[in-house]
């Protein structure tokens, strides 16, 4: 049975509308879901000017409504999380435990077919008769999505609210699998955190769940420093809007850290300009890594590495959703992950225009839309 879904559709021209698409029954290896939270970032954003209409929206939480004969990961009336890394399991990647970088299902590594192979079939979403691309082939700012069933993974804590599962699909995910997977913070360690919305304040709880001792939040905002602070920031540092590069935030770091430097410093602001500010907040043979994404040409000053520093620019924090997922639910049942706290407002989908515009402006750590 085809299913009418409100959506927001990105217009290809910078805006979006509120609209109607159609959604039809999962074929084989197929799920379809209705939607019941999905959170907000600033890609959903970015996502306007991709220059195509898609549906809007890469995170989110629901149920499952139905699913196609070959399904074996869940059933109908399963609580679900959303993931946009659906892995092959039999490229050079996914063989090699990089499931995130999937060549050949992967919506945003260069030279992979994502929409083709990680989409569901081609006209399973249609607009005004046409088929719609969903974004990260996911599209959860929609009444119902259908999906590949790689791009769910059950939830085990069914009693845990839609809206907290919703942000673990990309955002908390991202942040705290870089601490964790990519990273891999140790015990006793020191951590800087440049920037500390959703994103940062995933870092900072990773940071915690690790056992960092020392962990240094940055930030322009007093308001989200004081919100790091009660996350696991053990330190805060209010940078100046002109501080080039965070150098003069730099030199407080190595002050708070025996003039060496932090063993950990991670880029979460998605501004261009501080792609390399991670650098300069490390000691020698430091770890640097850039969260944000960010992948605009940038100058970097050579110097920032001595010596034997490396810098990672890890995607989606080196996720493997049916792992992952599982484990960041089980820190969040044990009282280690703040996921409710994290969310400022929720909002209808009607709402969404008001959604981006308290996320641009900063007033939100997460937004998240309720269906």
């Amino acid at each position: 049975m085809e299913r009418t879904s409100k959506s927001a559709i990105a217009k290809s021209d910078g805006t979006f509308i509120i609209d109607y698409v159609k959604v039809a029954e999962p074929q084989a290896d197929e799920v379809l879901v209705k939607m019941k939270a999905a959170g907000l970032c600033h890609t959903d954003y970015d996502s306007l000017n991709w220059g195509k209409s898609i549906v809007l929206g890469h995170e989110g939480a629901g149920i499952v409504e139905a699913i196609g004969t070959k399904v074996k990961n869940v059933v109908v009336g399963d609580h679900i999380i959303l993931n946009w890394a659906t892995p092959c399991r039999t490229c050079f990647q996914c063989t090699r435990g990089n499931e995130h970088i999937c060549e050949n299902n992967s919506p945003v590594v260069a030279g992979s077919n994502g929409y083709t192979n990680g989409h569901a079939h081609l006209d399973g979403t249609t607009y005004q008769g046409k088929p719609i691309e969903r974004s990260f082939n996911i599209g959860t700012l929609s009444e119902y999505t259908l999906v590949k069933a790689s791009a769910v993974v059950k939830n085990p804590n069914n009693n845990m609210s839609f809206a907290a599962a919703s942000i673990i699909s990309c955002g908390v995910m991202t942040g705290f699998g870089s601490v964790v997977n990519t990273a891999k913070v140790t015990a006793g360690s020191s951590v800087v955190v440049l920037g500390t919305g959703g994103v940062g304040l995933s870092v900072i709880q990773g940071a915690k769940v690790s056992e960092a001792t020392k962990i240094i939040a940055i930030d322009i905002n007093a308001g989200r420093l004081e919100m790091a602070l009660k996350f696991g920031a053990t330190d805060t540092i209010l940078a100046e809007k002109d501080d080039k590069g965070l150098l003069l935030a730099a030199k407080k770091v190595k002050k708070m850290t025996q003039n060496r430097g932090a063993d950990y410093a991670f880029e979460c602001t998605a501004v261009p300009e501080l792609g390399a500010a991670p650098l300069a907040m490390i000691r020698n043979a430091g770890t640097a890594v850039q969260v944000s994404g960010i992948e605009q040409e940038i100058t970097v000053d050579m110097n920032l590495f001595e010596w034997d520093k490396v810098y990672i620019n890890p995607l989606y924090g080196g996720c493997n959703p049916e792992k992952d997922f599982p484990k960041i639910v089980a820190h969040y049942n044990a009282g280690n992950l703040k996921l409710e706290e994290m969310i400022t407002q929720t909002y209808e989908l009607d709402d969404l225009e008001q959604a981006f515009t308290d996320m641009l402006s900063g007033k939100n750590a997460k937004g998240v839309i309720l269906f």
